[in-house]
């Protein structure tokens, strides 16, 4: 089981953006590959904390970590902690260690140079009841922008492949040097030099990928995944953008989904309901056999344990609520109709519900409670 995010930053649920950006540089200063060269197991704790901070230093991806946990970005691989190399991290991350190695990134990681980011992409993406309750592996043709055939980039004139320029001011003080991100290259330290016919100043083309996205079961509504640098790719060998996937859920003909729980409105005769009676019921996925009593009630509701859906942080499986519905005909022939025109007067047929069974308005209280 993956860390608890919040515990690898040292923090509670409720930190501050301020205090998880402060706990955030105080464990990447602690792990910093500059401090311990060599060191394998601080490079891994320096990679678990950037992991964190991209999603709780980002107010929409935290409240889905909140509310769905891990799960919530495992449409393909979820963060790119694992896989990115410590220049990508720091490219994203690098202006968080402020001066406290000297204004560099250290250990060799571009001298100071950024690496460009392609934008992100959103998808939606249908599911139906069956899916959501197996989860599902889908292939989604998505037109990427990606480098053009035969682009070719140069060192930046301005910045000479720097990625940022100098500044010195004289001041009371005496001459102050600071930097700044060079605004020719955007900080990429390359600037175009062939852009193929077709493709834009940047450099890129459309072009139709097919990309698979492993969505987990329990998935709801809403909910929106992450697939990790399948959005469109940035100029200059920069790194690529995010497929965002925002899952809607098709609404099923049988089953009416509330949360994990599923609701199934059962019709019986009266026949059935008077004499009993035994029924097999189609779930989401297999089939399941329920006993119904001599003279249930309509209204009635059964409770099959586990056979809702589960949920997306494996915290266990919903149930299915079966509701009884007795049915009237709205026709009789001849002979049922005078069988129930005796019937009229008969005790045995006469409305006498027990305590235990609850009017239609305590029922609906109690579903509000």
């Amino acid at each position: 089981m993956k860390e608890d995010y919040y515990d690898i930053l040292g923090i509670t649920k409720g930190a501050s953006g301020a205090e998880i950006k402060k706990a955030y540089r105080k464990k990447a200063i602690e792990y910093h590959p500059d401090k311990n060269p060599g060191d394998k197991n601080a490079e891994a704790n320096f990679k678990k904390a950037a992991e964190a901070y991209e999603i709780l230093g980002n107010e929409e991806k935290r409240a889905q970590y909140d509310q769905f946990g891990h799960a919530a970005f495992e449409g393909g691989g979820g963060f790119r902690g694992g896989s990115m190399n410590m220049e990508d991290i720091f490219s994203q991350f690098g202006d968080i260690f402020g001066s406290a190695f000297g204004g560099g990134f250290g250990g060799g990681f571009s001298g100071g140079q950024r690496r460009s980011k392609g934008s992100d992409m959103r998808i939606r993406v249908k599911l139906t009841l069956e899916e959501i309750a197996a989860g599902v592996d889908k292939k989604i043709k998505v037109p990427r922008k990606v480098q053009a055939p035969g682009v070719k980039y140069g060192t930046c004139s301005t910045c000479n492949g720097k990625g940022q320029v100098i500044k010195i001011a004289n001041t009371i003080l005496g001459r102050m040097q600071t930097s700044a991100v060079c605004t020719n290259c955007g900080g990429s330290g390359q600037n175009i030099l062939h852009r193929p016919s077709g493709s834009d100043p940047q450099g890129m083309i459309k072009k139709e990928e097919t990309v698979s996205i492993k969505i987990p079961a329990g998935v709801e509504e809403g909910m929106q995944l992450k697939v990790s640098g399948k959005g469109n790719d940035a100029p200059a060998n920069g790194i690529a953008g995010d497929l965002l996937v925002l899952i809607e859920e098709i609404q099923h003909d049988t089953f009416v989904r509330e949360g994990n729980h599923l609701h199934y409105d059962l019709y019986i005769s009266i026949a059935e309901a008077a004499l009993g009676i035994s029924k097999e019921l189609s779930l989401v996925e297999g089939k399941a056999r329920i006993k119904l009593d001599p003279g249930i009630q309509s209204g009635k509701t059964l409770r099959l344990r586990g056979k809702g859906l589960p949920s997306v942080n494996g915290y266990g499986t919903g149930d299915l609520l079966v509701h009884i519905n007795v049915w009237t005909p709205k026709t009789l022939n001849k002979e049922q109709r005078q069988f129930f025109e005796k019937m009229l007067e008969d005790a045995n047929f006469k409305p006498n519900p027990e305590k235990s069974d609850k009017s239609f308005f305590e029922k609906v209280k109690d579903m509000f409670a």
